[in-house]
C-alpha cells in the first residue's frame, strides 16, 4: 500500500521510515477523536511523526517547547486549548496501534490542570475547540483500546483540510515576553517555501522543532523532497561533522558563528564540509560573521532572511544584494516601524482557546528603514528601550553601533535599576571565540555613533548570552538576571 504524503510537504517526498510513522501516528490520534478542526500539542522527544500525523488528519498542532517554565507552558496550553496533549516518547508505524511505552499508559495524553484518565485519553482542556461549541466533556470520550482493525487507517486521513485548514499553532519565542500562541494556514507555509524556493539536500537542521524557524527547515527540506539530519540539540561540533553530510543548513547567526569557529580551528572538518548553502534568520547578522563565512566556505552562498513567526518570511537577501521585499509582500513604513500585509501571514492569535482574526496589515513593532530601491534595514524591536535619566534609550540603536567592533559576537542592551537615574544602559557584549574586544574599543564605537544620553555606562561580557528556542538573545531573561545579579559575565575593563 502505497501511504500518502502529508500535505504541508505539497510535491515533495517524506523518507519512507518517516512516513509510515507520521501514518501510524494519525490512526493513533484519530482512535482519540482527532479529527479536522481539532488541536493537538505535542510534547514528545520524537516531535515531527506526530506533527506529520496531526497534518494528515486535518489538524493543527503546538510544538511544546522544553525550555518553558511550568508557569509559562501552562499559560501557553491555556491559550491554545488542545484536545489531546501527546507525551509519547515515539509514533507508531502505520502498522503498529500503539507508540513505545503506550499500554495503554496515563502519560501519553496528560490533560492541562486534571489527572488523566486510566485509558490515556482524557481531552486536554474541558473548553471548546475551534471547530465546536459544547464542551469536549459533552462528547464520547476516545477509547485507546479499539482493535487496529477497527481504527482508520492511513487511507482514510490522506488529504483531510485544504490550504486554509489550521495546520500549525506556532508561539512568539518569548524574547521579551511570555510566548503567545498564533494560528497559521497550511497555505502560508506552502507559499512561504515557495519563497524561499528549492534547496539542495540532504538538509541539517540543529535546532528543536518546537521552534518555528527549525521547523520550517525542516518542512521546506521535505517540501524540497529532501531527507534531514536533525540534531535536538545545538552543539558546533556535531554540527560541524553532520555538515560532511549535508548540502544545506538551517541556521542562526550564533549557531552559524559557533560551526565557523570550528570549521576555522579544524582543517580536517572545514575540507569534508559539504554545505553548498546556509540558510541563515532570527536574528542580526554581522558583516563580521559574513566575511568569516566567505573566507572559510568561499564555495557555499549564503541565504539570509529575516521574518516572523507571525509573517513568514518578510525579506531575503542573498550574496551582497541586501535585504529585499519577498515578492507579493507589501511593506508600509510608518512612523518608523514596519507593517505588512503579506499572503505569508498567520491567520490570528489564540486566547484562552478562542481565536483572534489578524488584521490585514500587522506589526510585531520592528523598525526599519526602506530606501528607494526597496532595500530593507532593520534597526530592531521598537519595544526595548532603556528609560535612563528621563530618556528612552532604544536597545536596538545602541547594539547596532557595538556590533561593527571587532571581536563582538553579538551584544544585548538593557537596563540596571539605579536609584536616581531609574536604569543606567548596560551592554552585555558577546566575545568572539578567542577573542576579546577592549572597553577602549567599545568605547571609542560608542562616543563616534551615539549621544552622549544613549551611551553605556555599565559593559559586560559574556562567552554566550542566553538565548531562546530559536537562537534569539532572551531579552526578558538578561534584565531578570541583571536584576538579581545571576547573569554569568563579568565587568569589561
Amino acid at each position: 500500500m502505497r501511504l500518502a504524503t502529508p500535505p504541508i510537504v505539497g510535491p515533495g517526498a517524506v523518507p519512507a521510515e518517516l512516513l509510515a510513522r507520521a501514518h501510524g501516528a494519525a490512526r493513533w490520534l484519530a482512535a482519540r477523536g482527532i479529527t479536522e478542526g481539532s488541536r493537538v500539542a505535542v510534547d514528545s522527544p520524537d516531535p515531527l511523526p506526530w506533527f506529520l500525523g496531526a497534518d494528515l488528519l486535518g489538524a493543527a498542532c503546538l510544538m511544546v517547547e522544553p525550555a518553558w517554565t511550568p508557569r509559562e507552558r501552562d499559560a501557553v496550553l491555556a491559550d491554545a486549548r488542545p484536545d489531546l496533549v501527546v507525551t509519547a516518547t515515539t509514533a507508531p508505524s502505520a502498522q503498529d496501534t500503539a507508540p513505545a511505552g503506550d499500554q495503554p499508559s496515563r502519560d501519553d495524553t496528560a490533560p492541562v490542570g486534571d489527572e488523566p484518565s486510566p485509558e490515556g485519553t482524557t481531552p486536554a482542556s474541558d473548553e471548546p475547540s475551534r471547530r465546536g461549541t459544547a464542551p469536549m466533556d459533552d462528547e464520547p470520550p476516545a477509547e485507546d483500546t479499539t482493535p487496529a482493525s477497527d481504527e482508520p487507517s492511513a487511507e482514510g486521513t490522506v488529504s483531510a483540510g485544504g490550504d486554509g485548514t489550521f495546520f500549525y499553532l506556532p508561539t512568539t519565542s518569548g524574547s521579551s515576553a511570555r510566548p503567545k500562541v498564533l494560528v497559521r494556514t497550511r497555505g502560508s507555509w506552502l507559499r512561504s517555501f515557495a519563497a524561499l524556493g528549492p534547496l539542495p539536500g540532504p538538509v541539517l537542521v540543529p535546532g528543536p522543532l518546537s521552534s518555528s524557524l527549525f521547523l520550517f527547515g525542516a518542512l521546506h527540506a521535505l517540501w524540497c523532497g529532501h531527507p534531514i539530519e536533525w540534531l535536538a540539540r545545538w552543539e558546533p561540533e556535531t554540527a560541524a561533522l553532520a555538515a560532511r553530510r549535508c548540502a544545506t543548513a538551517h541556521l542562526v547567526p550564533a549557531m552559524l558563528s559557533g560551526l565557523l569557529d570550528v570549521l576555522e580551528r579544524d582543517p580536517e572538518l572545514r575540507r569534508d564540509c559539504a554545505l553548498s548553502t546556509v540558510v541563515c534568520g532570527g536574528a542580526h547578522l554581522g558583516d563580521r560573521t559574513r566575511e568569516r563565512f566567505a573566507r572559510l566556505l568561499p564555495g557555499a552562498e549564503l541565504v539570509e532572511y529575516y521574518g516572523s513567526a507571525e509573517h513568514s518570511l518578510i525579506a531575503v537577501r542573498r550574496g551582497d544584494s541586501g535585504l529585499r521585499p519577498v515578492p507579493g509582500v507589501r511593506l508600509e513604513v510608518r512612523d518608523g516601524l514596519l507593517w505588512v500585509k503579506s499572503p505569508l501571514a498567520y491567520a490570528g492569535r489564540l486566547d484562552q482557546g478562542v481565536l483572534s482574526p489578524a488584521a490585514e496589515w500587522s506589526t510585531v513593532g520592528d523598525q526599519v528603514d526602506i530606501d528607494g530601491t526597496g532595500l530593507l534595514t532593520v534597526r530592531g524591536r521598537a519595544g526595548a528601550v532603556v528609560s535612563s535619566g528621563g530618556r528612552l534609550v532604544a536597545a536596538a540603536e545602541v547594539e547596532a553601533v557595538l556590533r561593527a567592533v571587532p571581536a563582538v559576537a553579538d551584544v544585548l542592551v538593557a537596563g540596571t535599576p539605579h536609584p536616581t537615574l531609574g536604569a543606567i544602559v548596560t551592554a552585555v557584549v558577546e566575545t568572539a571565540a578567542g577573542e576579546r574586544p577592549t572597553l577602549r574599543e567599545l568605547r571609542a564605537a560608542a562616543r563616534a555613533g551615539l549621544e552622549p544620553g544613549k551611551r553605556p555606562r555599565r559593559w559586560l561580557a559574556t562567552k554566550a548570552l542566553p538565548r531562546t528556542a530559536s537562537g534569539k538573545p532572551a531579552r526578558a531573561v538578561v534584565a531578570q538576571q541583571l536584576l538579581d545579579g545571576t547573569l554569568a559575565a563579568e565587568p569589561l575593563r
